[in-house]
């Protein structure tokens, strides 16, 4: 039996160092968050109800959704190393892409709906939070959708073999990461009260 343990995480390991910075700077606002949030409960749990909980749970559909299609293209590209396969992974890929999109298009009808409402950053400390934490999230959306679209072009000249695939890990990891803190950033600023 051929079991092949892995010293560290899958991709780059520098990519990894990113990560982990981006995880500690998010963590950081997290705890400044919660710090105002405790003593403000009643500031915080009224201007949550001024977010649009409908939007924010399709947001969490759509990045988790566009992380299991680039965990598609890696299986693909792992197992199989024909030119189908490459289309069908580079179309995971954009597809991916397509629902990242969409999430932007989504959180920029959140912020000129609340710039629209007179809400910005200084309204309150908990739309100060609010801004700051889903814009800084959207700016790494944004890169995450670059570095698929480089995958994509990658992958689809078959750029990735079962062998040589480790800059398309780096960049699903990336992705993840982005997923990972929406996932937090959805209950925390949406919901918990």
């Amino acid at each position: 039996m051929n079991t092949k343990k892995h010293k560290h995480p899958p991709g780059d390991f520098a990519v990894w160092i990113i990560i982990y910075i981006e995880l500690l700077t998010f963590g950081l606002f997290f705890i400044g968050y919660i710090y105002s949030r405790r003593s403000n409960i009643e500031l915080f749990n009224a201007s949550q109800l001024l977010l649009d909980q409908r939007a924010g749970f399709i947001n969490t559909v759509l990045l988790l959704t566009s992380s299991y299609f680039v965990v598609k293209t890696i299986h693909i590209i792992k197992t199989i190393n024909t030119q189908e396969a490459f289309n069908r992974a580079s179309n995971w890929l954009l597809g991916a892409i397509g629902l990242g999109g969409i999430f932007l298009i989504l959180k920029m009808t959140e912020f000129v709906g609340k710039y629209q409402e007179g809400i910005n950053l200084s309204t309150n400390s908990f739309f100060m939070f609010y801004f700051l934490l889903t814009m800084f999230h959207f700016m790494h959306v944004v890169l995450g959708m670059i570095i698929l679209f480089n995958l994509y072009q990658k992958t689809k000249i078959g750029g990735y073999t079962k062998k040589d695939h480790i800059g398309l890990e780096s960049g699903a990891s990336y992705w993840h990461m982005v997923d990972l803190l929406w996932i937090v950033l959805f209950p925390l600023i949406y919901i918990i009260r």
